[in-house]
């Protein structure tokens, strides 16, 4: 298992404690008693979160229990500013989603390759005497504190941005389909449940092109319930923007295991079912011509109306129809 995917972390975040302001009354060589000049105090540190499209997951804050960000300088004479605290940023990759752990509410969804968020704003810089002189108080000698930074606890929650997502049963040759297409070196074994967390793989497509395809782990019957790894992977496939189905040609009923597929999503989320689907026969090199063209015509008979979707029968081990699996890809994406 790659135990270099995390995509859920908690943090501990502290913004920055605002400066003071000064209540300095002006000095020097002529002026024994000049008015106000305290400037105001800092402003605390931020914390940021910033989108990079390096970052494939939330691995490198795993280990970062709390984040703390700088306090403001003090206001200084001569209506000097105390320096701003500086900002603390958390590089996450595209896809990541902010909430707040007591509320539960989503603070922020990161998208964009350089989109920053504030996760938790420093506390204001005080400001300085010299904002209080009036006409009836000429000598101020009064300022205000820093405003307090705060403490919350944030969960950082990664979605996978993928253009096209594999769903399929466990075992049906998904994590096989994407180390063919990609350079992706997915863990492939004979047993269900090899992909404990998605693979992502950038497939090359003509003319320099090319699109990302996540290899999400196998949904048994009852993940939308949250059985087996089910729920955690589920979400995933929301931000996929095409699906590509997959049932083995071994299947006792390929029409049926597609259905039920099918309903795995709609019971999760049913908008999942607005998104383009293709249906992938695979391991087709374990079968002959003639059983191919059986499979295929019943196929026609059952795939009508909103159960209609293009379907295609493949191999990776043989590169069966491969690369015409990679056009019919290219032309729903675009």
């Amino acid at each position: 298992m790659d135990n270099n995917f995390v995509d859920y972390v908690r943090i501990c975040c502290r913004s920055g404690k605002g400066g003071k302001g000064s209540t300095h009354l002006h000095r020097d060589k002529l002026t024994a008693f000049g008015g106000p000049d305290g400037g105001d105090g800092g402003r605390g540190g931020h914390i940021i979160l910033r989108g990079n499209k390096q970052f494939w997951t939330l691995i490198h804050l795993k280990y970062r229990k709390h984040v703390i960000a700088e306090a403001g300088g003090d206001g200084g004479s001569s209506n000097r500013s105390g320096k701003e605290g500086k900002d603390e940023i958390l590089d996450v990759p595209l896809g990541t989603i902010a909430r707040d752990l007591e509320t539960d509410e989503v603070l922020c969804e990161i998208t964009e390759d350089g989109q920053e968020f504030i996760l938790l704003a420093g506390g204001q810089g005080g400001k300085g005497n010299a904002h209080f002189k009036s006409s009836t108080n000429q000598t101020p000698r009064y300022s205000q504190p820093g405003e307090e930074g705060k403490e919350e606890w944030k969960v950082l929650e990664l979605k996978v941005l993928a253009d096209v997502g594999l769903v399929g049963f466990p075992n049906a040759g998904k994590s096989t389909l994407l180390s063919v297409v990609s350079a992706a070196k997915p863990q492939i074994a004979n047993y269900p449940f090899t992909t404990l967390t998605p693979n992502l793989g950038i497939v090359p497509y003509h003319d320099f092109k090319s699109f990302v395809m996540a290899d999400i782990p196998g949904i048994i019957e009852g993940a939308s319930e949250g059985k087996g790894l089910g729920i955690r992977f589920l979400r995933h496939i929301e931000r996929n923007s095409s699906l590509l189905f997959m049932v083995s040609c071994q299947s006792d009923n390929i029409y049926e295991e597609y259905k039920i597929l099918l309903n795995e999503l709609k019971q999760y989320n049913p908008e999942l079912l607005d998104k383009e689907r293709i249906l992938a026969i695979t391991k087709c090199d374990t079968i002959d011509d003639e059983l191919i063209e059986e499979l295929e015509k019943d196929l026609k008979k059952r795939m009508k109306g909103k159960f209609k979707i293009p379907y295609i029968f493949i191999s990776a081990q043989n590169g069966y129809n491969i690369s015409k699996l990679k056009d019919m890809l290219w032309q729903q994406l675009n």
